[in-house]
């Protein structure tokens, strides 16, 4: 089913999802032909039947969810007064704003549409809740499609939430009309991530609140990179690392407690009561820190889990996996191209799959030996599994990143176990007797505790190189890194290192991945130039963090830019910049226009027939003629961001990835 979901948005358009499903459904009649009234054959045919209907399914299901949710972009940024009513409130203290997610009216066509807008903090917040009806004076802009090939596409996502525009207010917001009644779980996570924020200062006090409420806007941005480059990012989000020890702490509490009861011990099965209300503990958390898709699928994970335990079966298996993957991509199905869906699943079968092979149950069997032995081996394996699971991880961070933490596996090894036996349980206890005024020394161990984490945090991210940065990974090398990785979890015995076969491949593909020599954005105003220094050459210095962190990571560059105007081999001038690569055993003369200023047709004729490409973020006349790419506002508009690699030559845009999919299709006006 996933790999038919996966097919839906490799495919291109209509016509080959169409036949996709078609295919397959005739594989699988051809498949019941062939082997009718062969008795013996039953289990096979039934496995290519069954692998067939769920291709097509997969095909189909996510086909019609984007038929259902998808809204097309506004055409061109538009600015103008809306009226709507806010269907969320993300605060993002961090970033001194608010987001409102708003249900109002197109300003040309009177259609509803959904958009989000920035509010300033210092905005009265709380007057705009859930359900309130506000005007707002706003710029907004369509979603943006990936700047470069391989970029974040945020036009997917906002196609996929139904969103057709995103902008800033400019001025103060108003209130037309309040909620009669906002979001009771909403307003509860927002009061709970406050209340922590308060009793724990700092750094300390926002990663508090996001264990306790799901809520990660106010984290500092040094606090977010210095857990991301050492790859301790995962604990910040609500998966299956706290749902799980909100569930077993609350199982194993839930038990003791009811053991002390006699009358209810001689009349009713302990574990399957305990697990009931693990179950709706967990059920509650899930709720309270927002639902998001890591979450839930966590939560039905760990619901199955109770349910093997209540009834005497194994609680963890790679069915159990299965089954909830299936039902998050029943609700979900465009979640299967997030790297959080991604990221989660393959943590949880790397670990199904290595604690459920012969070597390390063997290893983790019990047998007689000293306390010091006991703890040492299960050390061992917890070093053994956080290296797995890196490991794991490491193509999925690569391809959706461009970037992965060195040594990521060690500060797991430290950080998992503080997080899970300490801060977690050490929050909990804070809140109850926050109930009686008495939490005040559980808080400052928190805080204690969540200070050592972000001390690892930064420790590790500070190391020489902590943080490994690769162009980007194309398809077919991510494709291999996954079917290895599967056929090494699914299969069992010697057959299983079949699966380091593509893996290797894979690496080998990587590591032979050509940097590009030239990035250029969508826009044609970002130009960067990589393999002439340790640095990334910028055409233009730019103040967004996020243009210059595309720029770096899809060009394998830590340094920061150093603009051409700065390079002694560039020759810049108000308007323009030449520069001459040696590539592939020949000069490549690059010709970039820097300003919108009038230049004669004649010159710039003359101009582009000596260079052998030409970017511009203007449109150029049809005099202007380079001897191979001419790379301006009219093509980069129908193509995208651009990825050229010069021995070759070889040229690799964003409309290639896009085929004819609503968000993209919007964008071209079709």
């Amino acid at each position: 089913m996933a790999s038919g979901i996966g097919a839906w948005f490799v495919l291109k358009d209509s016509f080959q999802w169409v036949l996709a499903m078609g295919l397959a459904l005739l594989l699988a009649l051809g498949a019941i032909a062939a082997w009718r009234g062969r008795e013996e054959r039953n289990r096979v045919l039934t496995a290519i039947v069954s692998v067939c209907l769920l291709f097509a399914f997969g095909v189909g299901l996510i086909w019609a969810r984007s038929e259902m949710v998808g809204q097309a972009a506004l055409e061109r940024p538009i600015s103008g007064v809306f009226d709507g009513r806010v269907l969320d409130r993300i605060e993002q203290p961090a970033q001194d704003r608010t987001r409102l997610v708003m249900a109002t009216r197109h300003p040309e066509t009177g259609e509803a549409i959904k958009i989000r807008v920035n509010v300033p903090l210092d905005a009265d917040q709380e007057a705009f809740s859930e359900g309130s009806v506000v005007r707002v004076q706003a710029r907004l802009m369509p979603p943006a499609p990936p700047m470069l090939p391989g970029g974040y596409n945020f036009a997917r996502t906002a196609w996929f939430d139904g969103l057709v525009a995103t902008g800033t207010v400019q001025g103060e917001p108003q209130l037309l009309e309040a909620a009669e009644r906002g979001s009771l779980l909403a307003e509860i996570q927002r009061s709970l991530a406050a209340h922590v924020r308060g009793r724990v200062d700092g750094g300390p006090g926002t990663i508090a609140a996001a264990f306790a409420s799901g809520d990660r806007g106010a984290i500092g941005e040094a606090d977010e990179v210095a857990m991301r480059d050492a790859g301790l990012t995962h604990l910040l989000s609500i998966s299956g690392l706290h749902v799980s020890a909100v569930i077993a702490g609350t199982y194993f509490l839930a038990i003791t407690l009811l053991a002390l009861w006699p009358w209810l011990t001689l009349r009713v099965r302990l574990p399957i009561l305990a697990a009931a209300i693990a179950a709706l503990a967990g059920i509650g958390y899930t709720l309270l820190t927002g639902a998001q898709v890591p979450t839930v699928r966590s939560c039905l994970a760990a619901l199955l889990v109770l349910g093997a335990l209540a009834l005497g079966r194994e609680a963890l298996s790679l069915r159990m996996v299965a089954v909830a993957a299936v039902v998050v991509l029943l609700l979900w199905p465009e979640s299967l191209l997030g790297p959080s869906f991604q990221m989660s699943f393959a943590a949880v079968i790397a670990i199904v799959a290595l604690h459920g092979s012969a070597p390390v149950r063997e290893f983790l069997w019990p047998r007689e030996e000293s306390w010091f032995t006991h703890t040492g081996r299960r050390v061992l394996m917890l070093l053994v599994t956080g290296l797995v699971i890196e490991i794991a991880l490491m193509p999925i961070v690569l391809f959706h990143f461009h970037r992965a933490g060195v040594y990521g596996a060690l500060a797991n090894v430290f950080a998992i176990p503080l997080v899970t036996f300490v801060s977690m349980p050490l929050i909990a206890l804070a809140l109850v007797l926050d109930v009686v005024g008495l939490g005040s020394p559980a808080w400052w161990l928190v805080e204690k505790s969540l200070g050592l984490l972000l001390g690892i945090a930064h420790f590790t991210a500070n190391q020489p190189g902590a943080v490994k940065l690769m162009p980007q990974m194309d398809g077919l090398t991510f494709s291999l890194f996954l079917a290895g990785g599967m056929w090494l979890a699914l299969w069992k015995g010697r057959a299983r290192l079949w699966g380091f076969g593509p893996d290797l491949l894979g690496t080998v593909m990587l590591l032979q991945t050509p940097v590009p020599d030239l990035l250029v954005s969508g826009d044609g105003r970002h130009v960067g130039i990589t393999g002439e220094s340790e640095e990334l050459l910028v055409l233009r210095q730019s103040r967004s963090d996020y243009t210059r962190e595309n720029l770096m990571e899809l060009a394998g560059v830590t340094a920061e830019p150093v603009g051409l105007e700065d390079w002694r081999g560039a020759d810049c001038s108000a308007d323009f910049c030449v520069v001459t690569l040696q590539r592939g055993g020949r000069d490549w003369h690059i010709l970039m226009s820097r300003s919108d200023e009038f230049v004669t047709e004649r010159a710039l004729a003359a101009a582009c027939e000596r260079a052998d490409i030409v970017i511009a973020d203007r449109w150029l006349p049809g005099s202007c003629q380079p001897r191979w790419l001419k790379a301006d506002r009219r093509m980069l508009e129908e193509t995208g961001g651009l990825a050229i690699v010069l021995d070759g030559p070889e040229v690799t845009s964003v409309a290639q990835m896009q085929g004819d999919h609503g968000w993209w299709r919007g964008r071209r006006g079709d």
